[in-house]
């Protein structure tokens, strides 16, 4: 890989790379979504089916994730005269608009500092890659999707409301988690805990393993 390619991967749990980017919405930083969730996504490149798709999609779900103090942010290399012309076809073609920004990232500098660029995958195309970000500006979640497959856009929304559910109420979530289930409570750490927690009152599997519902 050439140097000018060189790229790492942020951390989970760790601060999200900052940036500062032009996008169609006007100037962008890290800071300005300080206080709110942000869902950061690249996509290969403008006018491509896939891609079109999924920025549908994106729109579709953005009232219900800024409902949940969530924003959407876009991201690929093209320009911003790329992008404006993009949203604009989507508008006349498919009857929708693009309500969130889309970052132009020529120098590639965003795409470097999150590692989507991967050689082989796309060449020097943001692969489809996506970020959730929390109100304190801290990486907790990553997810990758190959050029040929578009993401789940529920799974993005259900991710979100997984995890903030989660914050709020100190508990994990069970593989396909959906709203109003039972959650996972953390499981003890000592040896008298788990010897105690058959008789805590939850749903008991084992003391390993116990679920209870989360207020409504």
């Amino acid at each position: 890989m050439s140097d000018t390619l060189t790229v790492g991967l942020p951390r989970i749990n760790a601060p999200a790379p900052d940036f500062a980017a032009k996008t169609t919405h006007g100037d962008r930083t890290l800071a300005d979504y300080k206080g709110k969730w942000l869902v950061l996504f690249s996509h290969p490149s403008d006018f491509t089916p896939v891609c079109t798709t999924e920025f549908i999609g994106f729109a579709g779900v953005a009232a219900e994730l800024k409902a949940k103090n969530c924003e959407l942010l876009g991201l690929s290399i093209d320009s911003i005269y790329s992008h404006i012309a993009w949203t604009r076809n989507i508008a006349e073609k498919f009857g929708v608009e693009i309500p969130f920004p889309i970052i132009e990232d020529l120098k590639m500098d965003v795409a470097r500092a999150y590692g989507m660029i991967h050689e082989g995958a796309s060449d020097t195309s943001a692969v489809r890659a996506t970020f959730v970000i929390d109100p304190e500006g801290m990486l907790r979640a990553m997810l990758y999707y190959p050029m040929s497959n578009g993401r789940s856009i529920p799974e993005i929304v259900r991710l979100v409301t997984a995890m903030q559910t989660s914050d709020a109420n100190g508990v994990a979530t069970p593989a396909g988690w959906q709203p109003g289930e039972d959650a996972i409570v953390p499981p003890p750490k000592t040896i008298a805990a788990a010897a105690s927690r058959e008789g805590e009152g939850f749903a008991y599997t084992d003391w390993y393993f116990s679920k209870r519902p989360l207020a409504a």
